[in-house]
């Protein structure tokens, strides 16, 4: 009965989760965690940008900041 039940709470768990991170790409919000595990997981030799700095990339991305901004 216990490992049914730490089951259900690991489904529950992973199931917030991953609500978590749709709501977060929806509202473009990005995740840094998946980025920090893809970084090190594809790219070791890579450095890790901080969250500022992850964070102020995915805006410029997504808004196009950088050289030509009229604002």
């Amino acid at each position: 009965m216990f490992s049914n039940l730490h089951e259900v709470r690991n489904e529950v768990r992973n199931a917030g989760r991953y609500l978590g991170q749709a709501l977060r790409l929806m509202v473009g919000v990005p995740d840094y965690e998946t980025y920090v595990a893809h970084m090190r997981a594809t790219h070791p030799d890579r450095a890790v940008m901080t969250y500022e700095e992850f964070f102020r990339e995915r805006q410029d991305a997504r808004y196009g900041g950088g050289a030509g901004k009229c604002c």
